[in-house]
């Protein structure tokens, strides 16, 4: 099985997110089924379809979860070094229009661009890994190509 690289706050994450799932929406959700189920024929009860749909979503998210942390593989960026990679907090600026970003590269699992954590296998990460700051780098992004300074590379 193939593993799946990821900093130690987001195992952390998806672990609370697993425990949250398993201790309080899914007692939430049997509770629901077993309230719809008394209110009689099942077949036109819209509670109790409702309910059953979340439950199959809170057991396909229990699994997934579940699958994503057995095969984790928890990285330090503080014990990385050099060029950017795997972990790295990337300054960059937007040679166009001088906005400045920071981003830093983590799995897919743990990605969320509003919080500034890129996604290893986005087409910025690819780009950037292997730059050191100082380097400029071309991206293709479906709004056309953008070129960025890196301006800091730092493992924190």
């Amino acid at each position: 099985m193939e593993k799946i690289p990821m900093t130690r706050a987001g195992y952390d994450a998806l672990d609370e997110e697993l425990k949250s799932l398993k201790t309080v929406e899914r007692p939430a959700v049997i509770k629901a089924i077993a309230e719809a189920r008394e209110h009689g024929d099942l077949s036109e009860n819209a509670e109790y379809h409702a309910a059953r749909e979340k439950q199959s979503f809170v057991e396909g998210r229990i699994k997934e979860l579940e699958s994503i942390l057995g095969r984790a593989e928890v990285i330090d960026p503080s014990r990385l070094s050099g060029a950017v990679k795997f972990g790295a907090t990337v300054t960059l600026v937007d040679e166009d229009t001088e906005d400045e970003r920071t981003y830093q590269i983590v799995g897919e699992a743990e990605a969320d661009l509003e919080r500034g954590l890129l996604n290893m296998k986005s087409p910025l990460a690819r780009a950037l890994i292997g730059k050191e700051a100082g380097d400029s780098v071309e991206v293709r992004t479906p709004g056309g190509d953008k070129s960025y300074e890196i301006l800091a590379v730092r493992f924190i």
